[in-house]
């Protein structure tokens, strides 16, 4: 969002943009009922709102640790133990991922429990918990002091970097989606492309920024936004794309998505 926050950029696009900020759910939901033409949307939107496009070159991948998704449980309950999960529902698609894993760790029927994004009252509903995005980062940065003021052993799993171990696959959270009904053209694709490249440009200001935001060290949040996390969607996002969407629906965790993803990015 780089171009649209900051000048000299950001006063033309004021004039051909609105942005409201919302969760990637909302997003997706304002790109079904025609709130919105364009969203950051959970790419499982895609195969759940009929006739939504992805615009071109850009996504919020990963293609290793992602650290913002996580899966916590307590180290005396193995996987295929687990009971209960509370989960954030921030992101239907960490879920959908979740999912597939759980089916690949033998635990498909494991229930998901619909909980706030509060890791201590995750865990005295259930044996672990979903949590996603800034929640995530700082449940990583207090795990020492939460170990110390509960006394708890907890295992903090990296969605992104499971995915990657049992499937080979990147991992791929959200692209920009448009409504079928929405005219597009390469200027507004080029909006988006040339807004992530110059934010990649000024990462020092990111981080400057960000670190006044949450208590995280500057050098963490730079490992995030420079290695964390992946914003090109190429060929590799692609076949992860893929891959996703024919778990989902062997799994039975999203109805079956035909359209072919590489098609759908190039239009």
């Amino acid at each position: 969002m780089w171009d649209f926050e900051h000048p000299p950029q950001s006063e033309a696009l004021e004039k051909r943009y609105r942005i409201d900020r919302m969760t990637p759910s909302e997003c997706a939901a304002r790109l079904a009922d025609g709130r919105a033409d364009i969203g950051l949307i959970p790419i499982a939107s895609l195969a759940t709102t009929p006739g939504l496009r992805i615009l071109p070159g850009c996504t919020i991948a990963s293609k290793g640790r992602v650290r913002s998704l996580l899966l916590v449980h307590r180290e005396s309950r193995p996987l295929t133990e687990l009971r209960s999960v509370a989960a954030d529902t921030a992101s239907r698609t960490t879920l959908a991922y979740a999912r597939i894993l759980f089916h690949k760790w033998g635990n498909p029927e494991v229930p998901f429990v619909p909980m706030a994004a509060n890791l201590d009252l995750m865990l005295e509903r259930a044996d672990a918990a979903i949590v996603i995005g800034d929640p995530a980062l700082l449940a990583l940065e207090e795990r020492f002091n939460r170990c110390v003021r509960t006394g708890e052993e907890l295992v903090y799993r990296d969605l992104a970097a499971e995915w990657r171990e049992q499937t080979g696959l990147a991992f791929v959270s959200a692209v920009w989606g448009a409504a079928h009904r929405s005219p597009l053209d390469e200027s507004i694709t080029e909006d988006f492309i040339c807004s992530r490249d110059h934010g990649l440009a000024n990462i020092d200001a990111l981080v400057a920024e960000w670190a006044e935001r949450f208590p995280i060290p500057e050098q963490t949040i730079r490992t995030y936004l420079t290695t964390n996390i992946h914003y090109v969607l190429d060929e590799e996002c692609v076949e992860g794309m893929r891959g996703f969407f024919a778990m989902a629906a062997e799994y039975g965790v999203l109805p079956r998505y035909t359209v072919d993803v590489a098609e759908l990015a190039a239009r």
